[in-house]
C-alpha cells in the first residue's frame, strides 16, 4: 500500500485555516500515513494526538517521526482499522476537538467515518473534521450533526471542512 502525503500546499493552507483552533486542542489524525498532518498540528500547539492507520508499516514510520520530533508523550498510536479504532476511543473516553481524515481517495469511505465519529460519541461539543479527497469524491452536505462550513480545492485535492449543525 502507498500513501499519498498531503502537498506542502495542501498542508500549509489547511493549518493557516486552522490556526485559531489548534492551541491546546485533541487532535485525531485517522488514515494517519506517515502522521505528518497530526505531528504539525503538534508543532503548532495542539496538546495531545492520537494517530491511527490500518496498515502497519504506516504505524511504525509514525512512531519513529513521533520519537524523532519529540512528541511521542503527547501522542498515541493505533494499528487497525479505522471503525473499530473509533470504537476503542469511544471505549477509552475520548473525544477530539481536530479530526484529519485522509483515506485512500476514490473509496468512499468518509461518509461511513462521518457517522461513526459520531456514532461512536468521539467529538467534542466544538470540532472540526476535516475530510481530503479527490476533487471528484462526493461528499454529503450534511451527516447527524455535522454541516459542511468550508470547502477548498487544490488541483485535484478537496478539503471539506465540517463542523456541528
Amino acid at each position: 500500500m502507498e500513501t499519498r502525503p498531503t502537498t506542502d500546499r495542501v498542508k500549509e493552507n489547511l493549518f493557516n485555516i486552522l490556526a485559531a483552533y489548534l492551541n491546546g486542542s485533541k487532535i485525531l489524525d485517522l488514515f494517519a500515513g506517515s502522521g505528518s498532518l497530526g505531528i504539525e498540528a503538534l508543532s503548532r500547539g495542539a496538546e495531545s494526538a492520537v494517530f491511527s492507520d490500518q496498515n502497519e508499516k504506516c504505524a511504525e514510520i509514525i512512531k519513529n517521526n513521533l520519537e524523532h520530533t519529540k512528541f511521542s508523550e503527547k501522542s498515541q498510536v493505533f494499528f487497525g482499522e479505522a471503525q473499530l479504532i473509533l470504537k476503542k476511543l469511544s471505549q477509552q473516553g475520548k473525544k477530539f476537538d481536530i479530526i484529519f481524515l485522509d483515506p485512500p481517495y476514490k473509496k468512499e469511505i468518509v461518509p461511513n467515518i462521518l457517522h461513526a465519529l459520531m456514532e461512536n460519541g468521539v467529538l467534542e461539543d466544538k470540532f472540526i473534521v476535516i475530510a481530503e479527497t479527490d476533487i471528484d469524491d462526493e461528499l454529503p452536505e450534511e451527516s447527524g450533526c455535522m454541516v459542511v462550513s468550508k470547502k477548498q480545492i487544490y488541483g485535484k485535492t478537496k478539503l471539506t471542512f465540517y463542523k456541528r449543525k
